[in-house]
């Protein structure tokens, strides 16, 4: 007994302080995952996001100046919000909202502004509106040349803005406007303008304070992959600009047309009764010109004695099955040579031809060994 009591004594002595480590680490895990508000978000534009693309600093502006923020995660929670006359709805993460969820958005927000943060090609459809271009955005920003006293006097510091088209727009760039407003509804392409990081170039600052803090609140929704609903379909084409969908049929039609051209070069397609009759000779002759145009001597000689041997087996009556060296043995017998000339003839391990003289000459050789076996 005092043994065991001694023995965890100094097991407690030499793991006590790696049992505190580890228990404090799991208090810790537990009391962050329990207690944890969730402030620390990672997705872009978030509010709740402290870091470079985020958007806490904006949403922070917003409050001090008397405008309640609340951020809502879920479609289901964005539809038990109230949305009045005076509240900005504006959504970011635009990518993960599925139809069914963007046509709830819709119906949901018409009573207040609903305003989007750099959508889609497929949720600008979905509000009239069309993706033009992603512009590089000059040093010196875009100036709000429209009539709309909301941005008057303003300027756009971003580095890359979408340009929309389709409705009413202000800081207009080529073929459109990165503000534009449709229906009620209004997008907005310069999101950089929103972030922590660049919130200060410029009147980026006022900008998003004018764009979002026209009434007493703002309902800030991201969405996340869960609002997608079962039924609403993913793909590449939402993701595709529609100015892309012509040229791809452009290709298209051309690779079909290539394809046509290059079939009628080869001319109509030939037919021939079967079974096919070949001469023997023209076998033979094919596989010799395959034989010297991969030069493949050793190959084209092993032929020409697996055939004589074989010949001078048959000759001698020794079989299919007859010994090397028995036949070598009893054919120099039966011409009256010496073994050794005719196992460097016939023999399965003579040397191969190094020259297509030498395999000329093998040849000729063995039809003489083969006329001489004939006479005899």
């Amino acid at each position: 007994m005092t043994d065991t009591v001694v023995r965890q004594s100094t097991w407690r002595r030499r793991h006590g302080a790696t049992l505190l480590v580890a228990v404090a680490f799991l208090i810790a895990v537990v009391l962050t995952i329990v207690l944890g508000n969730g402030e620390e978000r990672a997705a872009r534009f978030d509010p709740d996001n402290a870091g470079p693309d985020g958007a806490r600093a904006v949403a922070r502006v917003l409050d001090d100046e008397g405008v309640d923020v609340s951020v809502v995660r879920s479609a289901d929670e964005l539809d038990d919000t109230d949305v009045g006359e005076q509240t900005v709805v504006v959504v970011t993460s635009s990518e993960q909202l599925g139809k069914n969820t963007l046509d709830r958005l819709i119906e949901h927000s018409r009573g207040g502004r609903l305003v989007l943060v750099d959508p889609l090609p497929d949720v600008a459809d979905a509000v009239g509106v069309t993706v033009q271009n992603t512009p590089v955005v000059p040093d010196g920003g875009i100036e709000a040349t429209c009539d709309d006293p909301t941005f008057d006097g303003l300027r756009l510091v971003v580095d890359t803005a979408i340009v929309y088209g389709g409705g009413a727009g202000c800081f207009e760039e080529e073929n459109g406007s990165v503000v534009v407003e449709r229906n009620g509804v209004t997008v907005f392409g310069g999101g950089q303008a929103l972030t922590n990081d660049q919130a200060l170039r410029g009147d980026n600052a006022a900008v998003s304070l004018r764009l979002l803090g026209q009434g007493d609140s703002v309902v800030w929704y991201v969405p996340t992959v869960e609002d997608i609903g079962t039924n609403d379909e993913l793909g590449l084409g939402g993701l595709v600009p529609r100015w892309i969908k012509p040229g791809l049929w452009v290709v298209a039609i051309a690779a079909v047309l290539l394809i046509v051209w290059r079939a009628r070069r080869l001319g109509p397609l030939s037919t021939e009764p079967l079974p096919v009759v070949v001469k023997a000779i023209e076998t033979t002759r094919s596989r010799g010109r395959l034989y010297r145009k991969s030069q493949d001597r050793a190959h084209a000689a092993a032929a020409l004695r697996t055939a004589a041997r074989a010949d001078a087996a048959a000759r001698l009556g020794l079989g299919a099955t007859h010994d090397e060296t028995a036949l070598i043995r009893d054919l120099a017998r039966h011409v009256g040579r010496p073994e050794a000339d005719v196992a460097a003839l016939i023999g399965a391990d003579a040397e191969p031809p190094t020259s297509d003289r030498d395999l000329i000459t093998l040849a000729r050789n063995l039809s003489e060994l083969d006329r001489e076996a004939r006479r005899t």
